[in-house]
């Protein structure tokens, strides 16, 4: 059990007899939602009353309810999580807390398989990951190849565009990997400062092999960024094996904690890079040259750490230790064949190749003259379960099924294949029978 000793905090007073009082007052009834806060006017506030007024019994209890989330994140939270966030919390610099921090390192280290020193959670999605990294790395002027075969693709060139660089765009059509001789000849000649591509593309389920890209960034003396926010802790990510300098990720897909950190590992070749700078980082927040003391051994102040965030990314990240790699692998491959075997057998179509599918996110061709918002409405207010819609040129025209972390369990895959049938067969879409039986077949091979 997650336990941080406790600590002595001084808070504003509150009178809660007063609060209880309103609380029980039937004349306190909750108003209308638009007329709820009352901000004065001009007589009043001339009069010396100055107060913004609100009415605390208007807001109920917050209760969001239980879904099963099988969207592209965030995924389901185990308890142990939850539990660690709601620990006590301490000062940033508290040295409990320092003892923390060491221990998410390591074990964030061991999930990226690296021994790179920087290797921290970025306080802020795993979109601040991806600016952090980027922002650190390149410099106006520098050439960047970006690879784009999907939304988060595009997103990086928007931001190598914003830091002033100039981008050589390689293109591959939405769910298709980005083939390695395409890159090779898009970059032939001219050297960029950064290759930079998603491993695991959300927004369309496709993987995009990392070791081909990677010879390929060395042959051109090109440091090596990849996006392994879907595919950290669900698929193999070897960061020194593979030769990658900088990596970033996000907590809530596929390691199962709530959003909130990036996790990012800069190599050695990357720190040189943002040592070697002509100009300073252009993002104070996110300024590696300063962040790093304060995850490093000086424990420099920069920003309040989000302390509570901490603590769950470390359990989850023990729950993935305490699985094994190779385990967590093995069972989103397990789930993945078995929900694609049901999805099959109904007579669906997935949008990407068998050996470029993504075993964490399932795209699901919608079938024709279907309302996507329709059924995904159906599903989660009937079922409590929560599937994703597709993004840019694919809105509307799949589904985006996950298998994270938590989330990836026979139950799950069940629940999902029974539930997607009985919302289809109501929308009048023609169906074959034996879902069901054909993922408990997958199943029953191992």
């Amino acid at each position: 059990m997650f336990d941080p000793p406790a600590r002595l905090s001084y808070t504003a007073h509150l009178d809660s007899r007063r609060v209880g009082a309103a609380r029980a007052d039937p004349r306190h009834e909750p108003l209308p939602p638009c007329t709820q806060v009352n901000l004065g006017n001009a007589e009043a506030q001339q009069e010396g009353d100055a107060t913004m007024n609100l009415d605390p019994t208007a807001f109920r209890d917050l209760n969001p309810g239980t879904r099963v989330l099988m969207g592209p994140g965030p995924s389901d939270v185990p308890a142990r999580v939850l539990q660690a966030l709601s620990a006590p919390c301490i000062g940033h610099l508290d040295p409990y807390f320092l003892s923390v921090m060491d221990e998410t390192q390591s074990l964030l280290r061991f999930v990226f398989q690296t021994r790179n020193d920087l290797t921290i959670p970025v306080s802020g999605t795993g979109s601040a990951g991806m600016e952090t990294c980027f922002v650190n790395l390149v410099e106006p002027g520098d050439e960047v190849a970006v690879c784009v075969n999907g939304v988060f693709g595009t997103r990086m060139c928007d931001i190598v565009t914003r830091i002033g660089a100039r981008l050589i765009r390689i293109e591959a059509e939405w769910g298709k990997a980005v083939e390695p001789e395409v890159v090779r000849e898009a970059i032939r000649g001219k050297g960029p400062k950064v290759l930079a591509f998603v491993h695991a593309e959300t927004s369309t389920g496709v993987l995009t092999p990392v070791e081909d890209l990677a010879a390929i960034a060395r042959e051109a003396g090109s440091l090596l960024l990849v996006d392994t926010v879907t595919s950290l802790g669900g698929m193999e990510v070897e960061v020194d094996r593979w030769g990658i300098d900088a990596v970033y990720s996000g907590t809530q897909k596929c390691l199962s904690c709530p959003p909130g950190l990036s996790p990012i590992s800069l190599g050695p070749k990357a720190i040189q890079a943002i040592e070697t700078r002509r100009h300073p980082v252009p993002s104070w927040y996110l300024d590696m040259t300063m962040v790093r003391s304060y995850w490093g051994a000086d424990r420099k102040y920069h920003h309040t750490a989000p302390v509570n965030m901490v603590y769950a990314l470390r359990e989850a990240l023990r729950i993935v230790a305490e699985e094994g790699l190779e385990a967590r692998f093995a069972r989103h491959r397990l789930h993945h064949r078995a929900l694609v075997a049901g999805i099959e057998a109904m007579g669906l179509t997935l949008l990407v190749e068998q050996r470029r599918r993504l075993p964490m996110l399932n795209a699901v061709r919608i079938p024709e003259g279907c309302d996507d918002k329709r059924v995904r409405a159906a599903l989660l207010n009937q079922f409590g379960l929560e599937i994703g819609g597709g993004l840019g040129p694919l809105a509307g025209k799949i589904w985006r099924i996950g298998l994270m972390g938590h989330a990836c369990t026979a139950r799950n895959v069940f629940l999902c294949l029974s539930a997607l049938e009985t919302v289809l067969r109501r929308e009048k879409v023609p169906l074959q029978p034996g879902a069901l039986e054909a993922a408990a077949a997958v199943y029953a091979e191992t």
